[in-house]
């Protein structure tokens, strides 16, 4: 039998369970995942992954995808997180309808859930501290102790639990947890806690509750109340799988099934919810929008296109085993997506002043080039020529060696569209720094090759009267190394890369990109691809992020 995969079959091992239920009508031939984040904090480049796993395959195979919010931390959870999480998720290209749900929807019939485990002695009222909670839990090769509580009576308990729901007691002062077994080789099975009393402001249901379920009891039953048939998570939840079910068990009520694939180990970042708020909190970073950041808001900001990311979740896969991949995997999703979509422009990011001598003074020509070079149907942009025109510094040298094809003293390039020009003299200040170049130009060589010799090098530039003054703002990894924070020894902040920014001003851009719009993507032509910033940029003082270099320059070094 062949086992060739064809475009038809699924492309993972997930796919391939769900394929499997579907076609043996498992749940009625239903299919209902879920994408159930907490709401504090910004979704990162890791919650893609995930975003497109479960609203991807229920895309795909006919079913529908929650988006659940598991608002269970009132302390830590902000409407501004929820509004965020939905605009990434819309920006990637998937809609949950009808189906937007929270944790805090179902606090009454979890509750309610809590009160059927105490009544069945399956749960308990603990006076512990966390501490003492902790000291008691034993290790991995030793057995927990029971709590002096966990052998009160039904009655003792559904009477100190009503008592917690009504205030009656501190935050800490009590907790209810699960009876299970303080012997259990896996540790999430050794009484866990399930409520907890926190007296704060939830962002959805206000005062009305001062008892707040912990997450690992509220995550498996709300996938039950909403009937989840595959609930779709990372590895590092492997381990509470064996608690979720004996939950739903004891509760006896609608069991999903939980399937774990690796989570996203990116390169060059961190993806630590705990690192990320310390760089944020810690100034660092300009804020979880900073283009550096592996967050989706960061990413966008910095021009990464939602396809591109969509194309490198599908390019990494979904496998059981934990793995690194190299940033540039994602960055040449990126390059791949912006080389077919964004429009060419020339900008200047370290000017150098040139004059064209035996150029006419106030004379000025319109050179047409195209917006697209492999779309024509994009058409073509005008660029202003004159007397005087900025090239990048980096293209001239006073000494160059053999193989340097760029301008020189008594060399000629080619101005992009326009003409071949050769520096006839430098210009020095007082200091022995050049200042400005003069030149002359062959008329004959505009869209024409030059008579007799042969012009190798092409450089931008632009019109010194017409050109735009732009900020641009160039991003690298925000990390020196691979993986930040794997050395105990160092601390991952000491390893932020010092030039993963540098701020250029002015450079000069064509006039044509005056009218560039918050957001919007081109390819600087030699340079690489930029996008206007959406936090800093005014239409009277753009500013450019550079996404990503034409090539991977980090592979050059190494």
């Amino acid at each position: 039998m062949s086992t060739e995969v064809t475009e038809t079959q699924p492309k993972d091992f997930i796919r391939n369970i769900i394929a499997e239920d579907l076609a043996n009508n498992k749940h009625d031939g239903r299919l209902a995942t879920r994408f159930p984040p907490e709401p504090n904090g910004y979704l990162h480049i890791g919650h893609a992954k995930s975003i497109c796993l479960n609203f991807g395959v229920a895309e795909e195979m006919g079913g529908v995808c929650h988006l659940r919010f598991d608002d269970t931390n009132p302390i830590k959870e902000e409407t501004e997180f929820i509004d965020a999480i939905k605009e990434d998720v819309q920006w990637l290209g998937f809609e949950w309808g009808e189906h937007e749900y929270y944790a805090s929807n179902y606090f009454e019939q979890l509750y309610a859930f809590a009160v059927q485990l105490i009544k069945a002695g399956k749960a308990y009222v603990d006076d512990l501290t966390g501490e003492q909670m902790r000291e008691l839990r034993g290790t991995l090769t030793e057995p927990g102790q029971n709590s002096p509580y966990r052998d009160r009576s039904v009655e003792e308990n559904l009477d100190l639990f009503e008592r917690m729901r009504n205030g009656e007691f501190q935050d800490g002062e009590k907790v209810l947890r699960a009876k299970i077994d303080m012997a259990a080789p896996n540790m999430n099975l050794r009484d866990p806690a399930m409520y907890r009393i926190l007296k704060a402001h939830h962002h959805r249901t206000g005062d009305a509750w001062c008892i707040y379920p912990m997450y690992d009891f509220a995550h498996g039953q709300s996938d039950s109340i909403e009937k989840v048939t595959h609930s779709i998570c990372t590895l590092e939840f492997a381990d509470h799988r064996p608690l979720y079910d004996w939950f739903i068990e004891q509760l006896d009520i609608f069991a999903p099934r939980q399937y774990e694939f690796a989570r996203l180990n990116l390169g060059y970042t961190v993806m630590s919810k705990r690192k990320l708020q310390q760089l944020v909190a810690e100034k660092h970073v300009s804020g979880w929008d900073d283009p550096r950041m592996p967050t989706l808001v960061g990413m966008r900001r910095r021009g990464f296109p939602a396809k591109a990311i969509r194309s490198f979740c599908e390019r990494i896969g979904v496998g059981k085993s934990d793995s690194w991949i190299d940033m540039s995997v994602l960055e040449d999703c990126v390059r791949e997506e912006l080389n077919e979509e964004a429009p060419r422009a020339m900008c200047v990011l370290n000017p150098l002043k040139v004059v064209i001598t035996d150029y006419p003074e106030g004379q000025e020509e319109i050179f047409s080039a195209p917006i697209h070079p492999q779309k024509p149907e994009m058409g073509q942009r005008q660029i202003p020529f004159s007397r005087e025109v900025y090239i990048d510094r980096d293209d001239f040298m006073e000494d160059p060696p053999k193989k340097f094809f760029r301008l020189g003293p008594g060399r000629e390039v080619r101005l992009r569209y326009g003409y071949v020009i050769k520096c006839e003299e430098v210009i020095y200040n007082d200091a022995g720094e050049v200042v400005e170049l003069r030149c002359s130009h062959d008329a004959e060589t505009l869209g024409k090759k030059p008579e007799g010799r042969k012009v190798k090098g092409i450089i931008h530039w632009v019109s010194a009267e017409r050109a735009l003054p732009v900020e641009v703002r160039q991003y690298d990894r925000l990390f020196n190394v691979e993986s930040p924070g794997a050395s105990k020894e160092i601390d991952f902040r000491d390893e932020i890369n010092p030039d993963s920014i540098k701020v250029l001003s002015p450079c000069y851009a064509e006039p044509g990109l005056a009218l560039a719009s918050i957001g919007e993507a081109y390819q600087f032509e030699r340079l690489g691809y930029f996008c206007v910033d959406s936090r800093d940029s005014r239409s009277d003082a753009l500013v450019f992020n550079r996404t990503v270099t034409l090539r991977d320059s980090w592979a050059k070094e190494k």
